[in-house]
């Protein structure tokens, strides 16, 4: 019987999944104490065939510990918490679920360029507090909006932005030039979208190369009245120099998903600000978001199970797979 743990509370509660790891029969492990900075891995790791991976870091010591793992698979997209040189190492394939929760993430985005441009916490603040304050908000029609990083989320962005009558720039490390001339997206230097957008949406991978992108210098090349947007990852935005930026009038807003650390620490200036909104990392967090990505974890699972290579694997020419 195969041995499954996992590190993200979310994998095998959603629509089909549940009944198809129960049919499987495998030993299915949850790692997710709070109260354990690894989330209780390296009790369980030593007999583990297989790890679903949360947002807990797996380094060099969880594959030494891992001897008998097959597989690492993110239970989402993004990998900058795995080790993948390590993984490569040790000969175990790593996996994600690319595009299974663009649309999720693209949606989010949207509803936080509305909340934004009408106000809407404060609204609701507002009259649940017995008073009335109408605030005169703007349209996104006519409006600019900056994507960094036209992935699969940035482009399922681009297209919902573009039926909002919204101009689209973006800027991206490998540009898709046939889908931004399809759709009559400018690709930009990252200064330049910066300076030109009314909504700036992140949408990177975090890691060193992105690490503070978002700072005190890129902030100022922004409109006194621009709207900042990250669903991305939590270090490549210096919440320093966004709470700087905020108070001193030189930044309209800014929503954020994703924190260096989880959960923040809400003594930082930041979250007293009222024109900052806060949501807890829950940008894929659709039904429909998780039972996809649940199921492509399931497919990757049942390949390396089966002794085939899995889907979207991403060392797999480096380990010799394909």
């Amino acid at each position: 019987m195969a041995v499954v743990i996992t590190t993200s509370p979310g994998f095998g509660k959603h629509g089909r999944v549940p009944d198809l790891i129960a049919d499987r029969g495998w030993e299915f492990i949850r790692c997710t104490d709070t109260t354990k900075a690894d989330g209780g891995v390296s009790a369980e790791i030593a007999r583990a065939d297989a790890l679903v991976v949360g947002l807990v870091p797996v380094t060099a010591e969880t594959l030494a510990a891992g001897e008998n793992l097959k597989l690492v698979v993110k239970h989402g997209v993004g990998v900058d918490n795995i080790d993948i040189a390590a993984c490569t190492a040790a000969g175990v394939p790593v996996c994600n679920t690319p595009a299974a929760n663009a649309d999720a993430v693209a949606e989010l985005a949207v509803g936080l360029m509305f909340s934004m441009a009408r106000f809407v916490p404060q609204g609701h603040i507002s009259v649940t507090s017995g008073g009335w304050n109408r605030q005169i908000g703007t349209q996104l029609g006519g409006k600019t909006l900056g994507i960094v990083g036209l992935g699969n989320i940035g482009k399922r962005l681009a297209k919902l932005a573009l039926g909002l009558g919204m101009k689209v720039v973006a800027t991206d490390k490998f540009p898709d030039q046939a889908f931004a001339e399809e759709h009559g997206i400018s690709f930009l230097a990252l200064e330049e979208l910066l300076a030109a957008s009314d909504y700036v949406s992140l949408h990177v991978f975090g890691g060193a190369d992105n690490a503070s992108l978002i700072d005190e210098k890129t902030l100022s090349l922004m409109k006194p009245d621009a709207r900042l947007i990250n669903l991305a990852r939590g270090d490549v935005v210096d919440l320093n120099a966004v709470a700087k930026a905020l108070e001193n009038d030189r930044l309209g807003g800014v929503a954020i998903d994703a924190y260096r650390s989880e959960p923040p620490d809400i003594s930082h200036p930041v979250f007293r600000h009222p024109r900052a909104i806060f949501t807890p990392h829950s940008g894929a967090d659709t039904r429909e978001a998780l039972e996809n990505v649940g199921l492509m974890v399931i497919e990757s699972l049942d390949a390396v199970f089966a002794g085939n290579t899995p889907p979207y694997c991403i060392n797999a020419k480096e380990l010799g797979l394909r």
